[in-house]
């Protein structure tokens, strides 16, 4: 589909987006999905803000000063009809009046934007928990909380507050998406309306990883081979200390990790055989996984990986690339085409195992079992559910018409 002029006009409602931080380096579901609902509605992406206070780093202070200057300057329209602003925070909430002024705060920015963008119509979309004092404040027709994450279990937050915040947006949505397959049961209770939305993945994109076309990355080409690789981001809940023991106990072995670091990576430095190229393109990651003859997923086993739906499982199985995984009920889902391990033992047993050759067949069953779970489908699903939604709460759905205006990509 071509991307066209989208204006309030023409369309019957719009989108207010609220999501991760629109330009972080690790691109995410929230990001992923705003896409290509600005394909079809009008958008105001809301840069929320982040859920764990600042530290007293200059990358903290220089992510907060971008933001508060960014609000100052008021929503802007990046492409035509996907506006974005943000909408900082003051970090000192236990402060007498911070909630109530960020509040308040959040709530002007958020309408200033609406009315800048000139949408009459539209829907409330929540992708992270904490704005959630939002939600049936706006003047929306429907307001959806598409869950990705167990958010409280996540490092460095106030998981008191983020755990009440998650329940009230729960209980006030009119439309609840889940991700992750263990909060499922939880979300129901809370909100009859739930259904179960695992993550998409860009199939095309990933396939090229297999296509002969795809050039190597130029930092690949002269690692001693095998390359044992991993993208993402490398936060808390990486297990540096399996990546450093799998290193120690084969030297002769690259290990690769692509990806922004928010954790301490110190005793990673340390090993001449761990190779850090730091974050890369989106788009260029294809290549770099060219270069893996094991993808794996080195997680923590805490309470955060135990509810995760990771989007890298997806993205790896695209590749066709073979997997050694930890395990959770979501990763279970894909035992026949990754390798499962409990143990540091049986996770180096499992990448060794991986690396014996194997039929084409094996690669072609990988890239398989997720081509059908694109982005664009489960975006459609999505909107198919909050249409009836809609018709639920006002009698008739409202964006049956806008996609067969514009199209829908499959």
């Amino acid at each position: 589909m071509n991307r066209r002029d989208i204006s309030a006009a023409e369309s019957p409602i719009g989108i207010v987006y609220f999501g991760n931080d629109w330009f972080a380096e690790n691109r995410t579901s929230s990001h992923h999905i705003a896409q290509r609902l600005a394909q079809r509605f009008p958008v105001i992406y809301v840069d929320s803000p982040g859920m764990r206070a600042p530290s007293a780093t200059g990358r903290d202070f220089r992510r907060l000063a971008r933001k508060l200057a960014d609000a100052l300057r008021g929503p802007r329209e990046l492409t035509p009809g996907f506006w974005y602003c943000t909408v900082p925070q003051m970090p000192f909430r236990r402060l007498p009046g911070a909630e109530m002024l960020n509040r308040w705060f959040g709530l002007w920015a958020v309408r200033r934007a609406i009315r800048t963008a000139r949408l009459d119509r539209f829907l409330s979309w929540f992708v992270v928990p904490h704005p959630g004092f939002m939600a049936q404040h706006l003047g929306e027709d429907l307001c959806i909380y598409y869950c990705i994450d167990d958010y409280a279990a996540h490092p460095g937050v106030d998981s008191e507050r983020i755990s009440q915040s998650d329940r009230d947006l729960t209980h006030a949505a009119d439309q609840v998406f889940v991700a992750p397959p263990a909060l499922l049961e939880a979300k129901s209770a809370q909100n009859p309306t739930t259904v179960f939305s695992p993550h998409g993945v860009d199939a095309e994109l990933f396939a090229r990883a297999m296509d002969p076309v795809t050039q190597l990355p130029p930092f690949t080409r002269e690692l001693p081979r095998p390359v044992i690789g991993f993208f993402g981001l490398i936060a808390d809940w990486i297990d540096t200390e399996l990546i450093c023991w799998l290193a120690d106990q084969r030297p002769s072995w690259s290990f690769l990790l692509v990806g922004a670091q928010k954790t301490d990576i110190a005793d990673l430095r340390r090993r001449s055989n761990i190779h850090l190229p730091g974050p890369q393109p989106y788009g260029e990651l294809p290549g770099w996984a060219r270069a893996f003859d094991v993808a794996i997923i080195p997680y923590r086993l805490n309470q955060q990986v135990k509810n995760a739906n990771p989007l890298k499982l997806r993205e790896y199985l695209a590749t066709g690339r073979p997997v050694v995984t930890v395990r959770n009920p979501e990763i279970e889902r894909f035992a026949r085409w990754v390798q499962i391990a409990d143990s540091r033992e049986e996770f180096l047993e499992a990448i060794e195992a991986a690396l014996e050759p194997e039929p084409a067949s094996a690669i072609a069953e990988r890239m398989a079992s997720v081509s059908e779970m694109t982005w664009d489908h489960r975006v459609k699903e999505v909107l198919d559910t909050v249409d009836r939604a809609l018709a639920r709460r006002h009698g008739h759905g409202w964006l049956e018409h806008r996609m067969e205006d514009h199209g829908t990509e499959q």
